[in-house]
């Protein structure tokens, strides 16, 4: 398999759709907090925690890409 053949599989591009939606899904959870709670800053870190695993996994599908 060539390097553009092995660029454009598909495994990589699932990968990187999968990374959005993870990080997506931080993003709900930030919002979902409600505003009276002392909990808040327990849902910033769960959300944080989304984003920087969804940002390494996109990190990952990009640099195969690119490799």
């Amino acid at each position: 398999m060539n390097k553009t053949e092995e660029a454009n599989d598909e495994r990589h591009y699932i990968l990187i759709v999968i990374a959005i939606v993870i990080i997506l899904f931080g993003v709900f959870f930030r919002f979902l907090a409600p505003e009276n709670t002392t909990h808040v800053s327990m849902y910033n870190w769960v959300s944080n925690i989304f984003f920087v695993l969804g940002i390494g996994i996109a990190l990952k599908g990009v640099f195969a890409i690119l490799k």
